[in-house]
């Protein structure tokens, strides 16, 4: 990938012909959401049929809940189910908060960042039977899922 200021068309068109097809404007903006398209088309959604373990908790993506080891059941909204997904699929590693906003959201505006940190805090509440699952907040940066 190669990452430098805007060029001439031509100049892009020399780079495609010479198969560099991922020549990128210099814009910070497009290029978070680029990455932001390569984490959705590397990393798919899995199935709607899956069930992921997390610790004591069974998740159980296409009903959008969780079940507990001791039979309960907690409902999970659209968005929270979107955010688990995203942070198991990157699991024990730090997600950036940017990519992380644009790829659910959309963009990573003030109101979108405050609304992330409202579902989080939801994730975290219902997480908290297990004290091995955690989501962690990485100063600056994003968050962790540790499980």
């Amino acid at each position: 990938m190669v990452y430098r200021k805007p060029v001439k068309e031509e100049f892009c068109f020399k780079r495609f012909r010479t198969r560099s097809s991922s020549h990128y404007p210099f814009s910070l903006d497009e290029l978070f959401l680029r990455v932001a398209e390569l984490l959705k088309r590397n990393n798919p959604t899995p199935s709607s049929t899956d069930e992921i373990k997390i610790g004591n908790y069974q998740f159980l993506i296409n009903r959008q809940e969780l079940s507990c080891s001791d039979g309960a059941t907690i409902k999970l909204s659209h968005k929270e189910t979107q955010l688990l997904s995203l942070l198991l699929r990157h699991k024990n590693e730090v997600l950036d908060r940017k990519t992380t906003l644009i790829s659910i959201w959309g963009d990573d505006s003030f109101f979108n960042t405050r609304n992330m940190d409202v579902y989080i805090t939801r994730l975290r509440n219902k997480l908290k039977k297990d004290p091995r699952v955690e989501i962690v907040n990485i100063r600056g940066f994003g968050y962790k899922l540790i499980c």
